[in-house]
């Protein structure tokens, strides 16, 4: 079986991976001059910083879906944070998460006297919707939508309320608003909105806890060399700065692709784009949310966290700019990333590396090259609130905007895939094999089950079993 991947991110070099494994013949495409997708560093001087994700959630899924590809544990190394992260609020209270349950509720009581009950209800809670989560609808295609709705599904959203927010299900767990933010703030992994994301993807914060926060030494962006030489050893053909002009289309069946006026035939199409055009007849999604990124050079090190979130005044304004009226949010909040805090491999000696995130609204409709004031002011509550003197201490700085996400190839400029809200969710968001064309599947941050490096790696798993399934008669 000959098989074209279009894509060359993660879930296509996973996906890859596995066809090669059942003896397909793979040939990846991508446009770009590397393969890795989202997972990239931005190199400099010396320094060396990952460019896209860098919170490793769901160690064990990762674990073993790179096992399965050959990738054995001793060729990478997870480092626990443990602490996760500490959230800061305008108000000046600063709160730290923590793996351990019991240390939790300790800093819970500490802060937010009264409220451990009601930590140690949503664990408890949310350990059993988990595991039926990840039974029913992470682990499974809904090719066909009606497979979705069984008793067993609609009673897990009927208990975890799917109709309502997650923002809005924390309320049933935590008084303190403060708290209710601290477990809603994670659908912004993903680019979704905590005041509109259906309260399933509350899991995301019971998982921290539940399995860990970690950190792949070296960057997460690290474990795509490894990918890169399994697919040299499996035999996958890589073509690297190849952009797809066109596909030939016989009714309902993809035949070739063209590159360079060049006509290529395949047997399936693996489509790891962003935007699921290919996959159904519906030209229209929400995209995610966007960000604006500063990667840093810095002439000193610190003693700070590797992950801290610093919230403003009014963190509901913040999230309406970004997702309701799509402006340039003028009090935001924003994520840090300092890796240099466990991993001294990143920078040369006596400096640091240091990632600033700020999410901001997809689309181009916004001219980032005038918002140089805007990015500073930014830098300034950085070094206000988390790392003082920093300024002066920057050696380089890069920014990247949504427009840069677009140029890319990121849906809308949205740096998650499409959002996730309820009905670009479970069977409602596209799925791994095509309704528009017989032999064309997907996989990706747009394509059930969504995003995230493992749940990613989840989805190449589950389209290469569904066209195994297709090709074998099964």
């Amino acid at each position: 079986m000959n098989i074209a991947v279009v894509g060359g991110g993660i879930g296509g070099m996973m996906t890859a991976l596995w066809l090669a494994k059942r003896g397909a013949h793979v040939t990846i495409f991508e446009q770009n001059d590397r393969l890795g997708g989202r997972l990239s560093f931005i190199e400099r001087d010396g320094f060396r910083i990952d460019a896209g994700p860098t919170i490793v959630l769901l160690p064990e899924k990762l674990r073993t879906f790179l096992s399965d590809v050959g990738i054995t544990e001793d060729e990478y190394e997870l480092v626990r944070c443990d602490p996760m992260y500490t959230i800061h609020f305008s108000d000046g209270v600063s709160y730290t998460k923590y793996a351990d349950v019991e240390r939790q509720k300790q800093e819970i009581a500490r802060l937010f006297p009264g409220e451990e009950k009601g930590f140690q209800r949503f664990m408890n809670e949310m350990r059993e919707y988990f595991a039926k989560g990840d039974e029913l609808i992470l682990t499974k295609s809904f090719i066909k939508k009606q497979t979705f709705f069984t008793k067993e599904t609609m009673a897990l959203f009927s208990r975890m309320r799917a109709y309502q927010s997650v923002k809005t299900n924390m309320a049933r767990y935590f008084h303190d608003e403060r708290l209710q933010l601290a477990y809603s703030l994670q659908t912004l992994y993903i680019g979704g909105n905590p005041y509109a994301t259906p309260s399933l993807y509350s899991l995301v914060s019971f998982s921290e806890h539940a399995h860990g926060v970690y950190y792949v030494k070296g960057g997460y962006a690290s474990l795509v060399s490894l990918l890169t030489r399994k697919l040299e050893e499996a035999g996958v053909t890589v073509r690297l700065q190849t952009k797809i002009e066109r596909y030939e289309v016989n009714g309902s069946t993809v035949e070739a692709l063209y590159v360079k006026g060049e006509k290529y035939r395949f047997d399936a199409f693996v489509m790891n784009t962003d935007e699921p055009t290919m996959m159904t007849k519906k030209r229209r999604w929400i995209p995610s949310s966007s960000c604006v990124l500063l990667y840093m050079g810095v002439r000193k090190t610190y003693d700070a966290p590797i992950h801290q979130f610093f919230l403003p005044h009014d963190f509901q304004q913040h999230m309406g700019d970004v997702f309701d009226r799509k402006v340039v949010p003028q009090d935001p909040s924003f994520y840090t990333f300092y890796p240099s805090a466990v991993d001294r491999s990143l920078a040369p000696e006596g400096k640091s590396v240091l990632y600033v995130l700020i999410p901001v609204p997809a689309g181009r409709h916004i001219d980032w090259t005038k918002q140089d004031r805007w990015i500073a002011r930014i830098v300034d509550e950085v070094e206000k609130r988390a790392f003082p003197n920093v300024k002066q201490a920057i050696e380089w700085m890069h920014v990247r905007t949504p427009l840069d996400a677009h140029r890319e190839g990121l849906y809308d400029g949205g740096m998650f895939g499409i959002a996730p809200t309820l009905f670009q969710s479970g069977p409602f968001r596209p799925q791994v094999k095509s309704t528009r064309y017989e032999n064309v599947y997907g996989v990706g941050a747009s394509i059930h089950p969504g995003g995230g490096v493992p749940v990613v790696m989840q989805g190449a798993k589950l389209c290469a079993q569904q066209i195994s399934r297709d090709w074998s008669g099964e």
